[in-house]
């Protein structure tokens, strides 16, 4: 299905004004269609003016009003004619109908959420109006905010992840008739996309692990690669929702963490780490400074120290600098031996 944008249709003006001319038309055609039956008896002016008052309306149905950023899919007898773009007041067939599957479809996304209020004065509106505005095809840049699923990643673990993916509408009759929902549609591929690039990802850096397909480890990871994983989430939706006429500008992660029932152990086991690499710099920093502190003592002939003195001020020295708390010196007057 090849979208037909309709154009030379700006025409809703004049043809309103001339229909209201007409109508005046009619409406004195008709009162003088009365006083000519009264004298002559011919009743053919008032008949036609009846005629044009009963079915003069039928014109108005053509009428048309589209905003910045909006479209309209038009059918004739089941038919694609083509599709109004663009701002304007149109003119087209009053047989036609507008085509819209997903106009009463509401999902967690920025320009179709409406309160409570604008529902019901949308519902005490008329009822031709209120069709014609639900009937429009939105062209501007939306955000589609997902609820948040619960995947494994590639190491088995449950993580808890949600996007925001920024979309629009590029081909508005694949949109409408190439899928049967076009927002529920993209909602479905959204979650299904996520999943699979999700899962071939660790959520923080793990040894052995390849995510790019190539057959070498990486340090790829959701928590480290979150650009990485966010563009090869848009390339994935886009192959998917090509065909419902859909362009995936953009998608985002907005949240990501384990999953409760393991959010507690992982986070002992962050801390675990985190205590190792503390400990493994501080114990680098004191054997720096005993090396630095024995050479020092040894350049200046400050004190000569054999072997078995010199293991006792490494001894020290070590308990003093790598202890969790502050030493308490014992001063020793009496000698080793």
């Amino acid at each position: 299905m090849e979208e037909k944008v309709l154009s030379g249709k700006k025409n809703g003006m004049l043809v309103l004004v001339l229909s209201i001319l007409l109508f005046v038309l009619a409406v004195i055609a008709c009162i003088a269609g009365g006083f000519l039956v009264e004298r002559t008896g011919n009743p053919v002016l008032l008949i036609g003016a009846i005629l044009v008052l009963c079915t003069e309306w039928i014109l108005w149905c053509g009428l048309k009003v589209l905003k910045p950023q909006e479209a309209l899919v038009l059918t004739l007898f089941g038919k694609y004619i083509g599709t109004l773009k663009g701002e304007g007041f149109y003119f087209v067939n009053p047989f036609c109908t507008s085509v819209n599957p997903a106009a009463k479809t509401k999902l967690n996304q920025s320009g179709d959420v409406h309160t409570q209020s604008e529902l019901l004065a949308g519902a005490v509106s008329a009822g031709s109006s209120t069709e014609s505005v639900s009937k429009k095809i939105s062209l501007k840049v939306m955000t589609l905010n997902n609820s948040r699923q619960k995947i494994n990643d590639c190491l088995g673990n449950p993580v808890e992840i949600g996007i925001a993916v920024t979309w629009r509408i590029v081909d508005t009759a694949k949109a409408v008739f190439n899928v049967d929902n076009y927002k529920e549609f993209l909602s479905l591929q959204c979650d299904s996309a996520l999943r699979n690039i999700v899962r071939l990802y660790p959520y923080d850096v793990a040894p052995n692990v390849d995510t790019t397909g190539d057959g070498v480890a990486d340090e790829g990871s959701l928590r480290g690669s979150s650009e990485i994983v966010a563009e090869r989430i848009r390339d994935e939706i886009q192959k998917r929702v090509s065909e419902a006429g859909i362009e995936i500008i953009e998608a985002r992660i907005t949240y990501l963490a384990y999953a409760t029932e393991i959010a507690a152990v992982m986070l002992q086991r962050q801390q675990a780490s985190a205590i190792i690499d503390a400990r493994k710099m501080i114990v680098d920093g004191a054997v720096g400074m005993v090396e630095m502190a024995l050479e020092r003592l040894n350049e200046n002939n400050v004190v000569q120290l054999d072997e078995e003195r010199k293991a006792a001020m490494v001894s020290n020295l070590l308990v003093v600098l790598c202890g969790n708390r502050d030493a308490q010196p014992i001063v020793n007057s009496g000698s080793l031996y």
